[in-house]
């Protein structure tokens, strides 16, 4: 049976199934063959990304604005960034307040009702809506651009006079403790707090979903308590980007947006945990039909010089369709649809993430072809046609990431978060085309070494803990 039949076959049936030891390829014909890594078509001449019109300034509040202008349609994109993190041993239930804050945050002002919000943003064909994690409140929205000023009287308001009315409150309440509940069961959610708590311990970054008995506890006075402690401008960024005049933009922002000068500094995160190489951890989950398999590294933030090699290391071993990890566990083997390798970024630094779910039967052969791939990739690393179909992968996300108004205020929100300016994400296709085969073959080997991974499986230990016991380094209750 060929290659392309055996494809077909798979992709006609459910479940995927482990292929015939003569079915399968060995390392070298993944890696060469015309079947191993799918090639990408031609990337078009690079052209240099423009540097747009816009400002980047901090207003006497401390509120950094960031204004583009990126005609094409008449609208304008606004993303808000405030840190939010500040649990401590006096504030054990700041997660669950957090979320039901930025649940309710757009209930009604001092101004408006939640109805009258609604429909001011809808006569200038805006939304707005606001999400929570461990390191930041933020808030998303859009108008037609010459509704820019209702929009920014609609987010000040919000801002400065966000009242989380009772019967708002405990309706919220309700329906997050019910989605709480109904996430808590999901695979995925209890592999992601299970490699949480095995990567940072009891840290703050852990609590990316409050308790529900937690949630149920939060009142009104909880809330606006919150508010006025971290709802505040120092620290936080605005940006705006669209058919846009910037420096007009940031004088109208100023305006509006003058009465929100709470005092006080935006909850940073604190520094996490330094990652190191360790045991994996069984997490047993009694019937389980498919396990969970998350493997972790410490890594390096956008501004190192070695980033870039790393980056198109990681997509060569992972980060897209057409890696060796993906070809080997999916094409290859049929073990998963899906397997992946990401980079996490925080405040401080990053960390490599790894993972795929698979049937639970072949649990440990997943972990054997995970855990060979890395080794593979360190000490055998990508030819040089890998990096350039990696390179113009790297690229080409980064120019569509670009072409739109809102998906250019998400990344320059996300890199204002970290200290970047836009001019990092100007500049990045030319670090990416500078970076040479050498570098990625380094980068591969100090980063992607299995010894310097941690992590957890989590699968029905009755029928998986004796083949991931004979692999050895992983830690089975």
């Amino acid at each position: 049976m060929s290659a392309e039949s055996t494809v077909e076959l798979r992709s006609a049936a459910s479940p995927p199934t482990a292929p015939s030891p003569a079915e399968r390829r060995s390392a070298e014909e993944i890696g060469r063959t015309p079947a191993g890594p799918r090639e990408l078509p031609p990337l078009r001449p690079q052209p240099q990304v423009p540097a747009p019109e816009e400002t980047d300034t901090v207003l006497t509040t401390g509120l950094r604005v960031i204004a583009v202008h990126r005609p094409g349609v008449p609208m304008v994109e606004v993303r808000l960034r405030i840190p939010f993190s500040g649990e401590d041993a006096a504030r054990p239930m700041h997660a669950a307040i957090a979320e039901v804050l930025a649940s309710t945050v757009l209930s009604g002002t001092t101004r408006r009702t939640r109805v009258s919000l609604d429909d001011d943003l809808a006569g200038v064909g805006g939304e707005i809506g606001f999400s929570v994690d461990p390191e930041r409140l933020a808030a998303a929205g859009h108008a037609l651009a010459d509704g820019l000023p209702t929009l920014l009287d609609v987010i000040a308001d919000v801002l400065t006079g966000a009242t989380y009315p009772d019967e708002e409150v405990a309706r919220e309440r309700e329906r997050l403790a019910e989605r709480i509940q109904v996430a808590s069961a999901q695979p995925s959610v209890i592999a992601r707090r299970a490699l949480q708590r095995h990567r940072y311990g009891d840290h703050p970054v852990t609590r990316e979903m409050p308790e529900v008995a937690d949630v149920a506890a939060v009142t009104q006075d909880d809330l606006l308590a919150m508010h006025r402690r971290q709802v505040v401008p120092r620290g936080s960024v605005l940006v705006l980007v669209g058919d846009l005049d910037p420096t007009t933009a940031v004088a109208a922002v100023e305006a509006s947006l003058a009465g929100w000068d709470t005092p006080g500094e935006a909850g940073l995160l604190p520094p996490l945990p330094e990652l190191h190489g360790s045991e994996l951890l069984l997490v047993d989950r009694p019937g389980a039909v498919q396990s969970q398999l998350r493997l972790s590294a410490a890594a390096v933030p956008r501004t190192d010089p070695r980033y870039p090699a790393l980056q198109l290391a990681n997509l060569a071993f992972g980060g897209y369709f057409s890696s060796r990890l993906v070809e080997n566990l999916r094409e290859d083997k049929g073990y998963t649809y899906h397997a992946s390798s990401s980079l996490e970024f925080d405040p401080y630094g990053a960390a490599l993430l790894v993972e795929t779910d698979c049937a639970s039967e072949v649990t440990a052969p997943a972990l054997l072809e995970m855990r060979y791939e890395l080794g593979r990739v360190a000490v055998v690393p990508p030819s040089a046609a890998e990096l350039e179909s990696a390179r113009r992968y790297a690229i080409g996300s980064l120019l569509i990431s670009m072409n739109t108004q809102a998906g250019l205020a998400s990344t320059l929100a996300g890199l204002a978060g970290v200290g970047l300016d836009p001019a990092w994400v100007r500049e990045h296709p030319q670090r990416l085309e500078a970076v040479t085969l050498e570098q990625v073959h380094a980068a591969a080997a100090e980063f992607l070494a299995p010894a310097r991974f941690t992590g957890v499986v989590v699968a029905d230990a009755a029928t998986s803990a004796e083949s991931l016991r004979a692999l050895g380094g992983i830690r089975v209750p």
